[in-house]
């Protein structure tokens, strides 16, 4: 009887694995029964059992599309593409003839060979860009193999979205825009300079759309769209809600035990700071919880020629005379219409810069967000004193707290008179009101060891 139920659970442990792994293929090796080819008129044909597609002049972006949509899955298959060409998987994407004349919009895996290595990358087609660029994931940066065939896997599960590139975890997107559309394989048009008949080769398209089994958690960094939402990933690394979507629970007005009473709000989920005169207020908020190493990420929206800031290692223990929380700050503001823009050196008042003490880099006009709509920004503070400002997916300064030169910085600026200024190894965050309306949501941090 025991050799029986033994049999028996190996033989229902197989079955359920064989059930749980189950692929379909996409692709039959023979020709594009299922498919479809949208908008451009690039070329698609099989070669060796594999779909070849080579660029045309004088088209826009072509797309082979399935003609099933699909929904939660997984999704592998193998690709090789030419070094100076750029594609993408399309997937939960649409083309409908109220939206652009039936052009193709929707998630994309990016297939990136360029030194730029945005390869697994995750680009929204014709609607709102790039959602995931994996500048902060050099590893998965290093993942893609130029002029080799590379294996690439989607997983689309719920509101979330993984991407790998030859095993390697490349993007983590947490997203609701699209629950469900086609795959398509992408031939990009080509510039008018460019030579056409540069080729993309795709193979071995296989999907499972039952019995997903997301992959488990690791440290890829995450992009999460949803309003004060934490992933199981972000969970996983650490990562509390600093801000509760709901009201100022562990927050303080600076040098007072309790939240100011006027300009402090909270609207729609998110932290909303009223206009007033435009100057410094003495009315900024602090953590109730001091921090030392930390990473730290957060949306913030600026109205025209607003100014604020989030400041870190704030110590209440220096007199602003009745103005801001001292502390290190991750300027906020409007550039183009602040003069506060205009002050300080070499541009170390600008958006994203230490405040007063080192400019950040300038990103392409591509990656900078207009007035009113929401910026991506990540602070990381190591454990080594190395600190990193992020905006937009990109690393726009970096240095290292404590050091000579920070010191000597220090020594140069309005802070120079605060001793011990930014070197505490611990201090509050602090969100600041300068008399504009700007809001904030999605602060979210993990303490770093």
């Amino acid at each position: 009887m025991k050799k029986v139920i033994i049999v028996f659970l190996f033989v229902h442990s197989f079955l359920y694995t064989a059930t749980a792994q189950k692929w379909t293929s996409l692709f039959n090796g023979k020709d594009l029964k299922g498919w479809k080819q949208l908008n451009g008129k690039a070329k698609y044909t099989i070669e060796n059992g594999e779909i070849v597609g080579t660029t045309v002049a004088d088209t826009p972006n072509s797309f082979l599309a399935t003609e099933k949509d699909y929904g939660d899955f997984i999704l592998e298959l193998e690709l090789k593409v030419d070094n100076s060409m750029n594609s993408g998987i399309q997937f939960r994407s649409l083309s409908k003839p109220d939206y652009k004349d039936g052009r193709v919009h929707g998630y994309q895996m990016e297939i990136d060979p360029s030194d730029r290595a945005w390869s697994g990358g995750i680009y929204d087609e014709a609607r709102r860009d790039w959602l995931y660029i994996p500048n902060a994931n050099p590893e998965g940066k290093k993942a893609f193999k130029k002029g080799e065939w590379n294996k690439y896997r989607i997983e689309a599960i719920g509101n979330i979205i993984r991407t790998w590139v030859n095993g390697v975890p490349v993007a983590y997107l947490v997203d609701d825009v699209t629950a469900k559309g086609f795959i398509a394989l992408q031939v990009h048009a080509i510039g008018k300079n460019d030579q056409p008949g540069k080729q993309i080769r795709w193979r071995n398209i296989k999907i499972q759309t039952e019995n997903l089994k997301p992959s488990p958690a690791d440290e890829t960094p995450v992009v999460n769209l949803l309003l004060n939402n934490l992933s199981p990933q972000e969970q996983a690394q650490g990562f509390k809600l600093l801000f509760n979507g709901k009201d100022f629970t562990g927050w303080r007005g600076v040098h007072q035990t309790k939240m100011p009473d006027k300009h402090w709000s909270v609207v729609d989920g998110t932290i909303n700071v009223s206009p007033s005169d435009g100057s410094e207020t003495g009315n900024d908020i602090v953590t109730d919880q001091q921090f030392g190493a930390f990473e730290l990420t957060f949306e913030f929206k600026l109205t025209e020629g607003a100014n604020s800031g989030l400041k870190y290692f704030v110590d209440e223990s220096f007199d602003s005379g009745g103005k801001s929380g001292i502390g290190l700050e991750y300027q906020v503001l409007d550039d183009e219409r602040h003069p506060d823009a205009k002050m300080g050196a070499v541009g170390n008042r600008t958006l994203a810069s230490l405040y007063d003490l080192i400019p950040s880099y300038k990103l392409d006009k591509r990656f900078q967000r207009k007035i009113g709509d929401w910026n991506q920004a990540r602070l990381v503070v190591y454990p080594n004193n190395i600190v990193q400002h992020w905006l937009n997916g990109f690393k726009v300064l970096e240095y290292e707290r404590k050091s000579n030169i920070f010191n000597a910085l220090v020594a140069r600026s309005k802070y120079a008179k605060y001793n011990n200024f930014g070197a505490g190894d611990k201090g509050n965050i602090l969100l600041q009101d300068h008399g504009n309306n700007v809001s904030f949501k999605n602060l979210k941090i993990r303490e770093l060891k």
